[in-house]
């Protein structure tokens, strides 16, 4: 390990093991909820609905979501360069919360089309086909790097799969400038835009949303270091167990 990649890797376990992103994501969580519910715009598309606020962390967990997944995706070129095990624990750990952000906006994106528009599904929307292939993907990034042993062939094909798979990701993020977008016209920075959002609480929201990832990913490549932990524990007490029957 280079004295570069020990000081990078050295900093992004000091920020894991900070309370302070958990405090931020306390603080900027209640300020998010407060906001939405206290300030922001229920109008969208010329409807005033309260399920118009969903919006406003139905895009943070998109945005955040896609950030997640560029984290597993720089992780695991990382541990095919380098073949350290922390990228690797980076780079699942990330795409876990990553898959479960994508979950939830589409999981929030569809109910609030059902109110808005009368449908949970629409297939001529480009950035929900699109989107729903991500999700796709990263669940066999997933299902793949459940299948074996950690630090082997399975670890390998797992980023491999992650560094090609992501490709996805850019696509759907830019779908709606690709391609003409009925549904998804993008809203900031667009005059011509029907949605309407109050752009301080959704940059609130977007914060919050950040920090929470960074708190779970701190959390999960800490039981990913644990696991590894535990595991060479166990092998070690196998071997020498095997020595001592085989000296009997």
């Amino acid at each position: 390990m280079g004295s570069y990649e020990g000081r990078t890797i050295g900093f992004l376990r000091w920020v894991f093991r900070s309370s302070v992103p958990g405090y931020l994501t306390l603080i900027l969580g209640l300020a998010s909820i407060g906001l939405v519910f206290g300030h922001a715009s229920k109008s969208m598309y010329g409807v005033s609905h309260g399920i118009n606020l969903i919006a406003y962390w139905h895009v943070p967990l998109a945005l955040v979501g896609g950030l997640a997944l560029t984290v597993t995706f720089a992780g695991c070129v990382l541990y095919l360069v380098t073949g350290t095990r922390f990228w690797e624990q980076l780079a699942h750990g990330s795409a876990e919360l990553g898959f479960v952000f994508a979950t939830l906006t589409l999981v929030t994106g569809s109910a609030w089309g059902r109110v808005i528009w009368n449908t949970w599904w629409d297939w001529s929307d480009i950035r929900l086909v699109t989107f729903l292939f991500v999700w796709f993907i990263y669940a066999g990034y997933l299902i793949i790097y459940s299948s074996g042993d950690r630090g082997g062939r399975v670890s390998r094909l797992a980023s491999v799969y992650g560094v090609v798979g992501f490709i996805t990701v850019p696509i759907s993020y830019a779908s709606t400038r690709l391609w003409t977008a009925r549904l998804h016209a993008p809203s900031m920075g667009n005059p011509d835009a029907e949605a309407a959002i109050t752009a301080s609480v959704l940059f609130v929201s977007l914060f919050a949303v950040l920090f929470l990832y960074v708190s779970l990913l701190g959390v999960r490549v800490h039981l990913h270091e644990l696991t590894t932990r535990i595991d060479s524990l166990k092998n070690r007490t196998r071997t020498e167990t095997y020595k001592r029957t085989e000296r009997q």
